[in-house]
């Protein structure tokens, strides 16, 4: 199928776990209020963006199925820059803290697309 032994040998699945370790803190300084509310949403989100590489993974056996987990997971990726530019509006003094993310997101997002191309083009 692939010359990948498992998902951690995805530099996807790396990326976005990173991506989340770092997300995963700074949505913890959001006031108490956002914390449950934009703040778990976006957990959440950067959570769905790892979640679905590994649950897709899981089902590459089944190319189309690996390929809609990864849609999944892109989705995810770009629901989680939108939550991140809501932070970054709604509570300009993290925007420091958030920002830098962005592109972060947006790098993933293109390598999960490519990712799907290939698996599209070469999963057998």
């Amino acid at each position: 199928m692939s010359d990948f032994k498992s998902y951690k040998d995805l530099d996807i699945y790396v990326i976005s776990m990173e991506l989340f370790l770092s997300l995963h803190p700074k949505t913890l300084k959001l006031p108490k209020y956002e914390l449950y509310e934009l703040g778990s949403q976006t957990r959440r989100s950067s959570d769905s963006v790892v979640s679905n590489i590994v649950e897709g993974y899981g089902r590459r056996k089944y190319k189309a199925d690996f390929i809609r987990f990864l849609v999944f997971s892109h989705a995810s990726c770009l629901e989680t820059i939108n939550h991140i530019y809501k932070i970054t509006v709604l509570y300009p003094d993290l925007k420091r803290e958030f920002d830098p993310l962005v592109p972060m997101y947006e790098n993933l997002g293109g390598k999960i697309f490519n990712f799907m191309s290939y698996v599209e083009k070469n999963w057998k």
